[in-house]
């Protein structure tokens, strides 16, 4: 176990990423402070957005200024489960069966329109994503410590596309929505790569490795440092279990989205300089943790309503500790 930075020094290093990261995205600082507290909670993220809004682009700069073995799977609807987790394959010359790791052995894992492929390849990261390990013909396999699912997919595709199961969805811990920019964003956007033929990768936008396993471990020990107080824990309790009284939902989130919440407020704190959780932490963080853990009633459905609207109204209602 690495000894655990200070706080001033975890909020140096997460600087340091963003600046990296800004290299080569324009905006989205909302959506890489997200990445952030996922990557301290060691949680994964799905973002969702139209094409082209550089969501596998974001994922590439994240992965390549953190400094750890990237892996990409461009899924499709061909796909199968041994092309994402590898197969024991038989060696003619040895008489023996050789082990063909997937992609998915890699510390970030971009799973690229994770919902182009059927269920049954899907299901194949829900042991990744949950345990951290692949096992394959009754052997387990341990991943690295810092393994990062960061998924995308659009939605404004209703052809030819598989949703996800609300067991995969669950094991998202932020669920972070890629929205248009804003006109002086894109118009640096255009000014930045327009005159380019193609678009460069990170390394040849400048983005150096400013993190690694070991300052990750560090980070994430001061995290584990963080106090959550016994107040704010019921409020995070509180919160999430109003989502299964909600009569406009026909589905609540899970006891999972009470610990993930609480993990990533904590991760959230000490990106803040604190050693200790406040129920703002708490405020901030709920939609993104939540929205895609939350299913409307059929009555909510024809109304128009929203789910993020839904937990707003929840977070202002239920009562905070002071």
């Amino acid at each position: 176990m690495s000894e655990p930075m200070t706080l001033d020094q975890v909020g140096a290093l997460a600087g340091a990423i963003r600046g990296e990261i800004a290299k080569a995205v324009v905006g989205q600082a909302e959506t890489v402070e997200h990445m952030l507290v996922a990557l301290l909670a060691r949680g994964h993220v799905l973002l969702e957005g139209p094409p082209g809004t550089a969501k596998t682009f974001l994922a590439q700069s994240f992965a390549a200024a953190i400094g750890l073995q990237f892996g990409r799977i461009q899924f499709t609807p061909d796909l199968m489960p041994g092309d994402i987790l590898g197969s024991n394959l038989f060696n003619f010359q040895t008489s023996q069966f050789t082990l063909t790791r997937g992609p998915i052995f890699c510390d970030l894992l971009l799973a690229d329109e994770i919902n182009r492929t059927p269920p049954k390849t899907q299901a194949a990261l829900l042991e990744a994503m949950q345990e951290r390990r692949v096992t394959l013909d009754g052997t387990p396999h341990a991943l690295p410590a810092h393994f990062m699912v960061v998924a995308t997919q659009n939605p404004i595709e209703s052809q030819g596309v598989y949703p996800l199961p609300e067991a995969q969805l669950d094991r998202f811990l932020f669920k972070l929505l890629i929205l248009y920019p804003s006109i002086e964003e894109e118009t640096r956007i255009v000014s930045r790569y327009g005159e380019r033929s193609g678009l460069p990768s990170p390394t040849e936008l400048g983005i150096v490795p400013v993190a690694n396993a070991a300052s990750l471990d560090a980070a994430t020990a001061a995290v584990s440092k963080v106090t959550l107080s016994e107040s704010v824990t019921e409020y995070v309790v509180r919160l999430v279990r109003a989502t299964r009284d909600s009569a406009d939902l026909s589905s609540g989130a899970s006891p999972r989205a009470a610990v993930l919440l609480a993990s990533a407020a904590r991760a959230k704190a000490a990106l803040e300089g604190r050693d200790y959780v406040v129920p703002d932490d708490v405020k901030t963080l709920a939609t993104a943790v939540l929205r895609h853990r939350l299913l409307l009633s059929p009555a909510a459905e024809i109304e128009g309503k929203q789910v993020e609207a839904l937990v707003e109204d929840m977070v202002r209602q239920t009562e905070a500790p002071r």
